[in-house]
Protein backbone atom coordinates (compact mmCIF):
# COMPACT_ATOMS: atom_id res chain seq x y z
CA UNK A 1 0.00 0.00 0.00
CA UNK A 2 1.04 3.52 -0.90
CA UNK A 3 1.59 6.37 1.50
CA UNK A 4 0.92 9.69 -0.56
CA UNK A 5 3.90 11.47 1.07
CA UNK A 6 2.02 15.06 0.92
CA UNK A 7 -0.61 13.85 3.60
CA UNK A 8 1.97 11.98 5.72
CA UNK A 9 3.93 15.76 5.96
CA UNK A 10 0.81 17.05 6.63
CA UNK A 11 0.03 14.89 9.86
CA UNK A 12 3.69 15.76 10.97
CA UNK A 13 2.85 18.70 13.45
CA UNK A 14 4.59 21.95 12.22
CA UNK A 15 8.34 22.88 13.94
CA UNK A 16 8.04 26.18 15.58
CA UNK A 17 10.22 28.65 14.37
CA UNK A 18 11.29 31.85 16.03
CA UNK A 19 9.60 34.20 13.34
CA UNK A 20 7.00 32.56 11.42
CA UNK A 21 6.66 34.96 8.70
CA UNK A 22 10.29 34.42 7.94
CA UNK A 23 11.76 31.89 5.97
CA UNK A 24 15.27 31.72 7.07
CA UNK A 25 14.29 31.72 10.93
CA UNK A 26 15.51 29.36 12.91
CA UNK A 27 13.34 26.79 14.74
CA UNK A 28 12.53 27.66 18.39
CA UNK A 29 13.86 24.79 21.21
CA UNK A 30 10.19 24.81 23.03
CA UNK A 31 10.57 23.08 26.54
CA UNK A 32 7.92 22.30 28.43
CA UNK A 33 6.16 24.90 30.77
CA UNK A 34 7.75 23.49 33.92
CA UNK A 35 11.53 23.74 32.40
CA UNK A 36 10.84 26.72 31.44
CA UNK A 37 9.67 28.32 34.80
CA UNK A 38 12.54 26.53 36.31
CA UNK A 39 15.07 28.07 34.10
CA UNK A 40 13.30 31.13 34.42
CA UNK A 41 13.47 31.14 38.39
CA UNK A 42 16.85 29.56 38.03
CA UNK A 43 18.40 32.34 35.99
CA UNK A 44 16.82 35.66 37.82
CA UNK A 45 17.45 34.49 41.11
CA UNK A 46 21.33 33.96 39.63
CA UNK A 47 20.74 37.26 38.52
CA UNK A 48 19.84 38.78 41.48
CA UNK A 49 22.66 37.62 43.66
CA UNK A 50 24.92 38.85 41.01
CA UNK A 51 23.71 42.39 40.66
CA UNK A 52 22.91 42.59 44.42
CA UNK A 53 26.19 41.27 46.19
CA UNK A 54 28.51 42.80 43.89
CA UNK A 55 27.07 46.08 44.18
CA UNK A 56 27.49 45.40 47.79
CA UNK A 57 30.81 45.53 47.77
CA UNK A 58 31.07 48.19 45.40
CA UNK A 59 29.42 50.85 47.86
CA UNK A 60 31.43 49.73 50.52
CA UNK A 61 34.96 49.86 48.85
CA UNK A 62 33.81 53.00 47.69
CA UNK A 63 32.20 54.15 50.85
CA UNK A 64 34.41 53.07 53.41
CA UNK A 65 37.82 55.25 53.25
CA UNK A 66 39.81 52.21 55.58
CA UNK A 67 39.25 49.80 52.72
CA UNK A 68 40.60 52.38 49.79
CA UNK A 69 43.78 50.27 49.23
CA UNK A 70 45.20 48.86 46.01
CA UNK A 71 44.40 45.79 46.33
CA UNK A 72 40.34 46.48 47.40
CA UNK A 73 40.55 49.08 44.47
CA UNK A 74 41.45 45.78 41.86
CA UNK A 75 38.81 43.81 43.80
CA UNK A 76 36.00 46.64 43.19
CA UNK A 77 36.76 46.97 39.43
CA UNK A 78 35.91 43.10 39.31
CA UNK A 79 33.59 43.54 40.99
CA UNK A 80 31.44 45.91 39.00
CA UNK A 81 32.48 44.37 35.81
CA UNK A 82 30.28 41.39 37.43
CA UNK A 83 27.77 44.27 38.16
CA UNK A 84 27.70 45.11 34.64
CA UNK A 85 27.60 42.00 33.44
CA UNK A 86 24.09 41.34 35.73
CA UNK A 87 22.59 44.61 35.11
CA UNK A 88 23.25 44.89 31.05
CA UNK A 89 24.03 40.94 29.53
CA UNK A 90 21.86 38.37 31.41
CA UNK A 91 18.43 39.70 31.47
CA UNK A 92 18.66 39.33 27.70
CA UNK A 93 20.27 36.13 28.10
CA UNK A 94 17.81 34.77 30.40
CA UNK A 95 15.05 35.90 27.43
CA UNK A 96 17.01 33.85 25.04
CA UNK A 97 17.41 30.65 27.54
CA UNK A 98 14.16 30.53 28.33
CA UNK A 99 12.32 31.51 25.07
CA UNK A 100 15.22 29.41 23.00
CA UNK A 101 15.14 32.38 20.42
CA UNK A 102 16.38 36.16 20.06
CA UNK A 103 14.27 38.73 19.57
CA UNK A 104 16.40 41.86 19.82
CA UNK A 105 17.18 42.13 16.35
CA UNK A 106 21.28 41.88 15.50
CA UNK A 107 22.84 44.91 15.97
CA UNK A 108 21.35 44.66 19.54
CA UNK A 109 22.87 40.81 19.09
CA UNK A 110 26.39 42.57 18.26
CA UNK A 111 26.30 44.63 21.33
CA UNK A 112 25.23 41.98 23.96
CA UNK A 113 27.83 39.53 22.40
CA UNK A 114 30.46 42.86 23.21
CA UNK A 115 29.30 43.16 26.56
CA UNK A 116 29.21 39.82 27.67
CA UNK A 117 32.80 39.28 26.09
CA UNK A 118 34.35 42.13 27.65
CA UNK A 119 33.03 41.43 30.71
CA UNK A 120 34.26 38.10 31.02
CA UNK A 121 37.62 39.05 29.96
CA UNK A 122 37.90 41.84 32.13
CA UNK A 123 37.04 39.41 35.10
CA UNK A 124 40.04 36.93 33.87
CA UNK A 125 42.70 39.68 33.73
CA UNK A 126 41.59 41.22 36.95
CA UNK A 127 42.14 37.80 38.93
CA UNK A 128 45.44 37.79 37.28
CA UNK A 129 46.89 41.55 38.38
CA UNK A 130 45.11 40.01 42.20
CA UNK A 131 47.23 37.04 42.46
CA UNK A 132 50.51 39.30 41.01
CA UNK A 133 49.13 41.60 43.73
CA UNK A 134 49.10 38.62 46.19
CA UNK A 135 52.56 37.17 45.16
CA UNK A 136 54.28 40.54 45.63
CA UNK A 137 52.62 40.99 49.28
CA UNK A 138 53.66 37.07 50.31
CA UNK A 139 56.94 36.80 48.74
CA UNK A 140 58.56 40.26 48.73
CA UNK A 141 56.77 42.03 51.88
CA UNK A 142 59.23 44.88 52.32
CA UNK A 143 59.00 45.90 49.16
CA UNK A 144 55.61 45.80 48.33
CA UNK A 145 54.01 48.56 50.17
CA UNK A 146 56.72 51.06 48.09
CA UNK A 147 55.92 49.21 44.64
CA UNK A 148 52.23 48.57 44.36
CA UNK A 149 50.58 51.71 45.50
CA UNK A 150 47.38 53.27 44.25
CA UNK A 151 49.29 54.77 40.65
CA UNK A 152 49.84 50.86 39.95
CA UNK A 153 46.77 49.23 40.83
CA UNK A 154 44.82 52.07 38.54
CA UNK A 155 47.44 50.76 35.35
CA UNK A 156 46.71 47.91 35.97
CA UNK A 157 42.46 48.29 36.43
CA UNK A 158 42.88 50.52 32.81
CA UNK A 159 45.13 47.74 31.07
CA UNK A 160 42.27 44.98 32.52
CA UNK A 161 39.28 46.90 30.75
CA UNK A 162 41.16 48.43 27.77
CA UNK A 163 42.88 45.34 26.39
CA UNK A 164 39.57 42.94 26.36
CA UNK A 165 37.92 45.91 24.67
CA UNK A 166 40.12 46.39 21.68
CA UNK A 167 40.60 42.51 21.27
CA UNK A 168 36.57 41.60 21.47
CA UNK A 169 36.16 44.88 19.11
CA UNK A 170 38.38 43.61 16.41
CA UNK A 171 36.61 41.42 16.03
CA UNK A 172 33.09 41.99 16.29
CA UNK A 173 33.17 45.31 14.81
CA UNK A 174 35.80 44.95 11.84
CA UNK A 175 36.12 43.05 8.89
CA UNK A 176 38.85 40.11 10.37
CA UNK A 177 36.39 37.53 10.84
CA UNK A 178 33.65 38.07 8.22
CA UNK A 179 35.98 39.05 5.81
CA UNK A 180 39.59 38.01 5.93
CA UNK A 181 38.95 34.41 7.71
CA UNK A 182 35.95 34.11 5.99
CA UNK A 183 36.65 30.47 5.59
CA UNK A 184 36.48 29.37 9.10
CA UNK A 185 32.95 30.35 9.58
CA UNK A 186 29.79 28.33 9.75
CA UNK A 187 27.06 29.23 7.26
CA UNK A 188 24.77 32.24 7.88
CA UNK A 189 23.31 32.01 10.62
CA UNK A 190 19.21 31.89 10.89
CA UNK A 191 17.29 34.66 12.01
CA UNK A 192 16.51 34.64 15.54
CA UNK A 193 19.86 33.28 16.81
CA UNK A 194 22.98 34.86 18.43
CA UNK A 195 25.80 33.59 18.47
CA UNK A 196 28.27 35.40 16.49
CA UNK A 197 31.77 34.54 17.60
CA UNK A 198 31.00 30.83 17.62
CA UNK A 199 32.87 30.58 14.64
CA UNK A 200 36.46 27.83 14.57
CA UNK A 201 38.63 30.28 15.51
CA UNK A 202 37.18 31.81 18.63
CA UNK A 203 36.62 28.24 20.00
CA UNK A 204 40.46 28.00 19.18
CA UNK A 205 41.56 31.23 20.53
CA UNK A 206 39.04 30.38 24.00
CA UNK A 207 41.38 27.99 24.90
CA UNK A 208 44.70 29.92 25.37
CA UNK A 209 43.08 33.19 26.45
CA UNK A 210 41.27 31.09 29.29
CA UNK A 211 44.16 28.54 30.03
CA UNK A 212 46.85 30.69 29.99
CA UNK A 213 45.86 33.11 32.66
CA UNK A 214 45.02 29.87 34.93
CA UNK A 215 48.31 28.74 34.28
CA UNK A 216 49.81 32.03 35.47
CA UNK A 217 47.42 32.48 38.61
CA UNK A 218 47.89 28.56 40.07
CA UNK A 219 51.96 28.90 39.22
CA UNK A 220 51.71 32.76 41.39
CA UNK A 221 49.44 30.71 43.81
CA UNK A 222 51.66 27.25 44.51
CA UNK A 223 54.88 30.13 45.25
CA UNK A 224 52.67 31.99 47.38
CA UNK A 225 51.44 29.12 49.29
CA UNK A 226 55.35 27.63 49.55
CA UNK A 227 56.69 30.84 50.85
CA UNK A 228 53.53 30.88 53.65
CA UNK A 229 54.41 27.31 54.73
CA UNK A 230 57.82 28.55 55.02
CA UNK A 231 57.61 31.58 56.80
CA UNK A 232 55.11 30.05 59.28
CA UNK A 233 57.93 27.41 60.14
CA UNK A 234 60.78 30.34 60.50
CA UNK A 235 57.95 31.95 63.03
CA UNK A 236 57.48 28.99 65.01
CA UNK A 237 60.97 28.68 65.22
CA UNK A 238 61.70 31.86 66.66
CA UNK A 239 59.44 31.76 69.19
CA UNK A 240 60.15 28.52 70.42
CA UNK A 241 64.22 29.73 70.70
CA UNK A 242 62.51 33.10 72.33
CA UNK A 243 60.05 31.73 74.49
CA UNK A 244 57.53 34.47 73.45
CA UNK A 245 54.79 35.08 70.74
CA UNK A 246 56.18 37.03 67.48
CA UNK A 247 53.80 39.42 66.03
CA UNK A 248 52.51 38.04 63.37
CA UNK A 249 49.18 40.02 62.78
CA UNK A 250 50.10 42.38 59.13
CA UNK A 251 51.78 38.70 57.86
CA UNK A 252 48.70 36.43 58.97
CA UNK A 253 45.84 39.27 57.57
CA UNK A 254 48.02 38.89 53.89
CA UNK A 255 48.06 34.92 53.67
CA UNK A 256 44.25 35.42 54.58
CA UNK A 257 43.42 37.40 51.58
CA UNK A 258 45.63 35.31 49.59
CA UNK A 259 43.96 32.40 50.50
CA UNK A 260 40.56 34.14 50.51
CA UNK A 261 41.61 35.17 46.91
CA UNK A 262 43.38 31.37 45.99
CA UNK A 263 39.22 30.04 47.04
CA UNK A 264 37.88 32.79 44.66
CA UNK A 265 40.54 32.03 41.28
CA UNK A 266 39.62 28.27 42.44
CA UNK A 267 35.66 28.53 41.91
CA UNK A 268 36.25 30.56 38.64
CA UNK A 269 38.30 27.51 36.98
CA UNK A 270 35.57 25.45 38.08
CA UNK A 271 33.13 27.46 36.53
CA UNK A 272 34.36 28.71 33.20
CA UNK A 273 35.93 25.21 32.00
CA UNK A 274 32.58 23.47 31.14
CA UNK A 275 31.81 26.31 28.83
CA UNK A 276 35.29 26.65 27.66
CA UNK A 277 35.86 23.19 26.76
CA UNK A 278 32.68 22.61 25.44
CA UNK A 279 33.47 25.88 22.97
CA UNK A 280 36.80 24.48 21.82
CA UNK A 281 35.31 20.66 21.73
CA UNK A 282 32.58 21.91 19.63
CA UNK A 283 34.29 23.61 17.00
CA UNK A 284 36.40 20.85 15.99
CA UNK A 285 33.00 18.82 15.76
CA UNK A 286 30.78 21.02 13.92
CA UNK A 287 29.00 22.83 16.91
CA UNK A 288 26.85 19.57 17.92
CA UNK A 289 26.64 20.60 21.27
CA UNK A 290 22.31 20.73 22.16
CA UNK A 291 20.87 24.14 22.92
CA UNK A 292 20.02 23.12 26.43
CA UNK A 293 23.88 21.50 27.63
CA UNK A 294 25.12 24.70 25.98
CA UNK A 295 22.82 26.97 28.26
CA UNK A 296 23.31 24.98 31.12
CA UNK A 297 27.39 25.47 30.54
CA UNK A 298 27.56 29.32 29.92
CA UNK A 299 24.84 29.86 32.91
CA UNK A 300 27.31 27.94 34.91
CA UNK A 301 30.22 30.75 34.03
CA UNK A 302 28.14 33.47 34.52
CA UNK A 303 26.78 32.36 37.94
CA UNK A 304 30.93 32.61 39.05
CA UNK A 305 30.01 36.43 38.73
CA UNK A 306 27.85 35.86 41.88
CA UNK A 307 30.67 33.80 44.01
CA UNK A 308 33.11 36.37 44.76
CA UNK A 309 30.42 38.40 47.43
CA UNK A 310 29.87 35.31 49.02
CA UNK A 311 33.20 34.31 49.55
CA UNK A 312 33.89 37.49 51.04
CA UNK A 313 31.06 37.57 53.24
CA UNK A 314 32.12 34.01 55.11
CA UNK A 315 35.96 35.59 54.40
CA UNK A 316 36.42 39.41 55.81
CA UNK A 317 35.56 40.26 58.65
CA UNK A 318 34.94 44.19 57.34
CA UNK A 319 32.71 43.13 54.35
CA UNK A 320 30.54 41.71 57.16
CA UNK A 321 30.54 44.94 59.13
CA UNK A 322 30.35 46.93 55.94
CA UNK A 323 27.11 44.70 55.02
CA UNK A 324 25.61 45.25 58.12
CA UNK A 325 25.99 48.99 57.97
CA UNK A 326 24.57 49.21 54.79
CA UNK A 327 21.42 47.55 55.66
CA UNK A 328 20.77 49.33 58.49
CA UNK A 329 21.96 52.79 56.69
CA UNK A 330 24.13 53.34 59.20
CA UNK A 331 26.89 54.70 55.92
CA UNK A 332 24.68 58.05 56.20
CA UNK A 333 24.95 59.01 59.22
CA UNK A 334 27.82 61.50 59.55
CA UNK A 335 31.64 60.30 60.18
CA UNK A 336 30.59 56.73 58.58
CA UNK A 337 32.91 56.35 55.83
CA UNK A 338 35.91 57.03 58.66
CA UNK A 339 35.11 53.84 60.33
CA UNK A 340 37.48 51.32 61.56
CA UNK A 341 36.28 48.05 59.34
CA UNK A 342 39.39 46.02 60.60
CA UNK A 343 38.60 46.32 64.64
CA UNK A 344 36.59 44.42 66.86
Amino acid sequence: MRVNRNFRSELLPPVPLCYEMLNDSCPRNLQPFGVQLAVYITCSTGMMLIVVGNLLVVISISHFKMLHSPTNFLLLSLALADLLLGLTVLPFSISRSVEGCWYFGNAFCRLHTFLDTVFCLVSIMHLCFIAIDRYCAICYPLRYHAQFTVRVACMYIGVAWSAPIAYTAIFLYTDVVEGRLRYLLLDMPCAGNCQLLFNKLWGWLNFPIFFVPCILMITLYAKIYIVAIRQAKEISAMSNRTGSLVPTGTSKREWKAAKTLGIAMGIYLMCWLPFTLDTMVDSLLNFVTPALLFDISIWFAYFNSACNPLIYGFSYRWFRKALKMIITCSIFEPGSSEVDLYQG
